[in-house]
């Protein structure tokens, strides 16, 4: 069984101007000691799709249909005194902005103990010692004395680290990274990167990487998911992803990673913009923007089809795809006559 089990979320948000779907049908499993990313440009619906996990939706958002299993346990609907043993003790957040996420008028010593009392049993003396002992695991040097320190006396990097020792204070089985190297410089970023690998492989936690950067994905994720407007596009392994892209999306995000081979050229920016989810189109909501796109790319949305037994991807050039790769074998010719591909 996995660790985590999210089945055909449906994540809304009530707003007077309408019902903004901003999650549309989400599956996947999450298994223990496991890094899964979830890629995709702002307003993809990430940073919901880890929120809705943890049920702390704004006043305006509701879980209008779909399944979050841990352990086997159901969360819809269990409650906010399920939730609260779950929170930070079963599953912890490392939010986007370390530089908003901690109060400026506490020192970080009391932010530390207060997480710690409020998810444990541990006293004020223990949790304190708890909190020292994880500033010291995520690389702070002088613990002590940070901890009698307030936000404002530490770098964008050290509070990014407060920050990964708060979520990890509990021992989570689970943590939530929601953009955890956004506003840090290219090296603080490695060093975040490299100290959440370093943590997981000694934990053994699972960890749900929310990011834009693909690169961040390449070093650190098993396998990926990829969103737009809402809903899955594409999915599989971090090779299958990288090497074997399937959805026009996921090239489009490939092709716009600058490399060595394309120093001194232009990058291929995807065209358009996001789409409306107000107003969602009855085809692929990537169609709009779609180089490739065909008629009934913009008729009819296009269900997760299977690549291989690593790789699903949610667009049509792949009914061709498929097609081809069917008629290899002459037992199966007969099954791919009046298909979809025209």
């Amino acid at each position: 069984m996995a660790l985590l089990e999210v089945n055909d979320l449906h994540t809304s948000f009530f707003t007077p101007a309408g019902e903004v779907r901003a999650v549309n049908g989400i599956s996947f499993n999450l298994d223990r000691g496991k890094v899964l990313g979830i890629v995709g440009e702002s307003g993809s619906g990430k940073s919901v799709t880890a929120y809705s996990i943890m049920q702390i939706l704004a006043s305006t958002g509701k879980i209008v249909s779909g399944s979050i299993k841990l352990n086997g346990q159901e969360l819809v609907g269990s409650g906010e005194k399920i939730m609260k043993t779950v929170r930070g003790n079963k599953i912890s957040i490392i939010f986007q902005d370390p530089m908003t996420s901690l109060n400026p008028t506490y020192t970080i010593g009391h932010q530390l103990v207060e997480a710690i009392t409020l998810h444990t049993s541990r006293n004020k003396k223990q949790a304190w010692d708890r909190a020292v002992e994880m500033l010291e695991l995520v690389g702070i040097n002088e613990p002590e004395k940070r901890m009698r320190q307030y936000p404002f006396e530490h770098s964008g990097g050290m509070r990014q680290r407060v920050m990964i020792a708060m979520a990890l204070a509990c021992e989570p089985d689970i943590l939530i990274a929601d953009e955890p190297t956004t506003a840090l410089d290219v090296t603080i970023q490695a060093q975040i990167l490299e100290l959440m690998k370093d943590l997981q492989e000694k934990l053994g936690m699972a960890i749900i990487m929310i990011t834009h950067d693909l690169g961040v994905v390449a070093q650190l994720c098993d396998e990926v998911i990829v969103m737009y407007a809402g809903s899955i596009c594409e999915q599989g392994t971090a090779e299958e992803i990288f090497y074997n892209p399937k959805h026009e999306y996921t090239k489009g995000l490939m092709r716009s990673i600058p490399t060595a081979d394309t120093a001194g050229t232009k990058l291929q920016p995807i065209s358009g913009t996001p789409i409306d989810l107000l107003n969602m189109p009855a085809g692929c909501p990537f169609a709009p923007r779609c180089d490739n796109a065909m008629r009934i790319c913009l008729r009819q949305s296009c269900e997760r089809m299977e690549i291989n037994a690593e790789h699903q991807a949610a667009c049509w050039m792949n009914v061709k795809y498929k097609i081809d790769q069917e008629s290899v074998h002459p037992e199966n010719a007969g099954d791919t006559e009046g298909g979809d591909a025209q």
